[in-house]
């Protein structure tokens, strides 16, 4: 018996060659015309039911169909305004739209949304990871060119020349999952057919990390004792917490007599000000166990505190902080990070990045054969992998000293136990 004929309007149910399931009709667009959209699903009736709600939405006089002149631009502010910024911590919103402003935007922002294809991204990517950034972002020409560090003078487009400095690999990595990210929402959404994110590829970038030697590490803390906040950078390098972690610390989180601290907040500087936030993980939050140093160093910092409240008067900011500006205020991560320079220059130690400071105090306790499980716990991963992963190329140094020690014990040509066995009379 013939089957039912389909009523005008209801569109079509069929199955891709990927094997998955689209549902094609004809809705109410933006422009008051009807256009054919399609719906897509892993089962005909999920593609059925999809297709019912967009069509019964287009009959209630709903605009459905999407805009087939939308850009990548367009969509990706629409999608960090709308989508974003309610699922995100607000840390993570502020690197999400600054990585859309400054890359995804000016790279991809005017090409259209559903003409967007593999290649088109992979191109992309592979265009930025090659690109000086200076040269792009014009950091050489607000250098001081009588400066008198040699490092902060023009030494790239400034003068006609070219630094070479890229986008590290993580960052690339970055780009692209919040890409992903967004296109996949479009997917979810019936905006489009696919990720064309998803597939793209890149390379595992190495660990481009930079620690401290053990002689620069107790160099870098000998010239923290001198800074005004030196124990928030001793307690960084000794403890391997975090910055935010660090900024978010409240002394009711420390107890000076017990010698432990819990990390339970961070503190980070978003478009808004200063926001604090509970720690990512249940695993982030932790208790730490302070080196005796820390406590003393600590103990005169909170005097130190006392005295600026007691001289900043009416003006004093109350927050329970331990690191704080002169009036009692939050301290800025860039102030961090020039804190942490003048304190590499007193060391006369090589600049690393304030985060190096973490992975200095991990790769320092690997090499005194701390386990594994120890510092993740210290570190606060998540997941023991994550520390074995990053620390990787630390541990293959170890093991490569480890066998090269064996080594020389079998190459060596003393013998002791030769001695003592010809005195054994089993030998005889």
């Amino acid at each position: 018996m013939a089957g039912r004929r389909k009523a005008n309007g209801e569109g079509t149910i069929f199955q891709r060659a990927d094997g998955r399931w689209c549902g094609s009709g004809y809705v109410l667009a933006a422009d008051g015309t009807r256009k054919r959209i399609c719906v897509y699903a892993t089962t005909r009736r999920e593609a059925a039911d999809k297709l019912a709600t967009k069509l019964a939405d287009s009959n209630r006089g709903l605009v459905v169909a999407a805009d087939p002149n939308l850009t990548v631009g367009d969509y990706l502010t629409a999608w960090l305004t709308s989508v974003a910024r309610h699922r995100l911590r607000a840390t993570t919103y502020v690197t999400y739209e600054s990585l859309v402003r400054r890359f995804l935007i000016p790279g991809l922002g005017h090409r259209k949304l559903a003409t967007l294809t593999v290649r088109d991204v992979r191109t992309f990517l592979d265009r930025i990871a090659t690109v000086c950034q200076c040269c792009t972002w014009g950091w050489d020409t607000k250098r001081d060119p009588n400066h008198p560090r040699a490092d902060r003078r023009p030494r790239c487009c400034a003068i006609g020349a070219c630094c070479g400095k890229h986008i590290r690999p993580a960052t690339i990595r970055y780009i692209r999952a919040v890409l992903s990210a967004a296109l996949a929402d479009g997917v979810r959404e019936d905006i489009l057919a696919r990720n064309v994110a998803s597939p793209v590829r890149l390379p595992t970038p190495r660990s481009d990390f930079q620690p401290f030697t053990a002689g620069e590490a107790r160099r870098y803390l000998l010239a923290a004792a001198y800074h005004r906040h030196g124990p928030l950078f001793e307690l960084a390098l000794r403890t391997g917490l975090r910055q935010g972690e660090l900024l978010g610390l409240r002394w009711d989180d420390i107890d000076l007599d017990a010698g432990h601290l819990y990390v339970r907040r961070t503190l980070a500087r978003t478009r808004g000000g200063h926001t604090f936030q509970p720690v990512k993980t249940h695993r982030s939050a932790r208790r730490i166990v302070l080196p005796r140093d820390c406590v003393t160093s600590l103990k005169r910092y909170r005097i130190r505190q006392d005295i600026d409240r007691r001289e900043a008067g009416d003006t004093w900011k109350e927050s329970g902080l331990v690191f704080t500006t002169g009036i009692g205020t939050p301290m800025d991560p860039a102030a961090v990070y020039r804190h942490h320079q003048d304190i590499c220059d007193l060391a006369d130690v090589r600049y690393i990045r304030f985060h190096d400071l973490r992975h200095t105090c991990a790769t320092l306790l690997l090499e005194q054969g701390v386990d594994l499980v120890t510092i993740k716990d210290l570190l606060g991963h998540a997941q023991i992998h994550t520390t074995a992963d990053v620390y990787s190329h630390v541990r293959l140094r170890m093991q490569r000293a480890a066998i090269e020690s064996m080594g020389d014990a079998l190459d060596s040509e003393d013998d002791p136990e030769a001695d003592n066995d010809s005195d054994d009379p089993t030998h005889s």
